[in-house]
């Protein structure tokens, strides 16, 4: 955690925020300050509250460590951070990552304003962190001169359930406190980055994943009106943000474990208000693994970490906004992977993969659409024809309705990932959810990096991430990625296909993308 800089210290760089002094270090090639405080800690009555500002220090802040992360289980459906990496409740803090000038005499950062990179984790907002790979943007800061930003976020209980309906006015709950927060991030970016050599007028928000839902979420957003300028969605699922009715449900049954944990018995609203603020993070995480374990087959093609619609913050559903040109009209990448859903199985089967899910999906549509559909996964509900399915349903098509809508307001450029070492192929897995980040962020020394590519295809997703990288910054530096890759709209829908040789396809899978089309409900 970061502590205040012994004065002695005469290592890194010092930049002064709005609220002190802080101390960076070089290395690699790059000035980085981590663990900087963007809100005050969510404890004690701020916990279920909208992020406060954070308070100023005295003297110069050490900002070489890294911050705590949002706490979360190891070993629950989804993997989290070694219990060695500290957690805690404290967790609002970003790092930013800049170009090392070598400082010469006389040289300010803020004297050649740079295009920012504000990267959101994903986790399926249970897990993850901005550390989670510690070397992630170097690259790009190098390659691409720019400032790159990363940043917790509360996650689980405490950021992506919505308990307003057991407020009190002894003990009040907001929702969408992690949305909330990165909001605060960005306000951040925008009132400190000149101090880093970064340009608050020139912002590109990207994440992949649930961070890819949180861009598309906060498009539409009021509050992150003007915050950033351009957008990257990568293996988003757009449509997990649910109404008020079906989150309040979601947080009835997490309490109700919360009171079976503890004894049997009714409870009121003020009963549950106190527990929730009186549990330790250990007890709610658990409750979150219970109640993420269950809701695939109890409301399949949903998961109950996510934003809500509550009619302010967030006001209505990001699709609708997406169609009628109410969300931030702003350049966006967006796109997915050739098979997102391959990767959803055993421990975190949350998808619509399974027979009993995949017949509730299709008893919100008619015979003739369901028949339709069903012709674009032969062979369904056999495994790999389900993966597909409950992959397209949940990150292809709603991605695919973003582009389409967003189009008609704003340039879009939407791709599709396909590329896949043989190792993964062999696996059965191919190009699948969250692979693309590996070239992406050269995290190919790593050990999964290097396992995967043990049969080849290491100097290919090498050149990949080189293109990747190429297209990512022209598209932050100049709103265009290429002047290969045109824009996507409803007429050609030109996507650009990302593999050892990339190449534009106009409307790929349009079949299967019709037969989505009269799955209205959906949508």
């Amino acid at each position: 955690m970061s502590q205040l800089a012994d004065s002695t210290t005469t290592e890194g760089l010092e930049v002064r925020v709005a609220t002190g002094l802080l101390r960076g270090v070089r290395e690699r090639g790059v000035l980085a300050w981590r663990g900087i405080p963007y809100a005050a800690a969510p404890v004690g009555d701020r916990r279920f509250r909208a992020p406060q500002p954070a308070p100023a220090w005295h003297g110069v802040r050490d900002a070489s460590q890294w911050g705590l992360i949002a706490p979360q289980s190891h070993r629950g459906q989804f993997r989290g951070a070694h219990p060695r990496i500290p957690q805690g409740e404290d967790c609002l803090n970003l790092n930013v990552i800049a170009p090392d000038e070598k400082m010469r005499p006389g040289w300010q950062l803020q004297d050649a304003l740079r295009p920012v990179m504000v990267f959101i984790h994903g986790g399926a907002y249970s897990v993850g962190s901005s550390r989670e790979v510690p070397r992630q943007g170097e690259g790009l800061v190098r390659r691409g001169g720019i400032v790159y930003v990363s940043l917790n976020y509360r996650l689980g209980a405490l950021g992506y359930l919505d308990f307003s309906r057991f407020a009190t006015p002894e003990h009040p709950f907001e929702s969408n406190l992690g949305l909330r927060d990165q909001v605060a991030a960005l306000q951040w970016v925008r009132d400190n980055i000149r101090a880093f050599g970064g340009d608050p007028d020139a912002v590109t928000l990207f994440g992949e994943s649930a961070g890819g839902n949180a861009v598309t979420t906060l498009m539409t957003v009021p509050r992150a009106t003007g915050l950033f300028h351009r957008a990257i969605a990568q293996s988003a699922p757009p449509n997990a943000v649910y109404p008020g009715d079906l989150t309040a449900r979601w947080a009835g049954e997490f309490v109700d474990s919360l009171i079976e944990a503890g004894g049997p018995g009714e409870y009121s609203d003020a009963d549950a208000a106190r527990l929730l603020f009186a549990a330790d993070p250990a007890r709610l995480a658990a409750a979150t693994t219970a109640l993420t374990v269950r809701t695939p087959d109890q409301d399949p093609g949903t998961i109950p970490l996510c934003p809500v619609i509550d009619g302010e913050f967030l006001p209505e559903r990001p699709l609708d906004a997406f169609r009628d040109g109410r969300a931030a009209r702003i350049p966006l990448i967006i796109g997915t992977n050739a098979r997102e859903g391959s990767l959803f199985s055993g421990r975190i089967d949350i998808l619509a993969t399974t027979p009993a899910r995949i017949r509730a999906i299709f008893k919100k549509t008619t015979k003739k659409a369901k028949k339709a559909l069903k012709a674009q996964y032969p062979g369904i509900p056999a495994l790999r024809a389900a993966l597909d399915f409950g992959g397209d349903y949940s990150f292809w098509y709603p991605s695919v309705k973003v582009g389409e809508r967003h189009s008609r307001y704003a340039p879009v450029y939407f791709y599709r990932f396909d590329a896949a070492p043989r190792l993964l192929r062999l696996m059965g897995l191919d190009a699948t959810h969250g692979l693309e980040l590996f070239p992406l962020f050269d995290r190919l020394d790593g050990w999964f990096g290097r396992g995967m590519t043990a049969l080849g295809g290491r100097r290919s997703f090498q050149n990949i991430g080189i293109r990747m990288q190429g297209w990512w910054l022209g598209f932050v530096q100049g709103g265009v990625p290429s002047a290969g890759w045109p824009r996507y709209d409803e007429t050609t829908r030109e996507t650009l296909i990302i593999d050892q040789a990339d190449h534009v396809e106009s409307d790929p899978h349009r079949e299967r993308r019709l037969a989505w089309g009269r799955f209205v409900p959906h949508v």
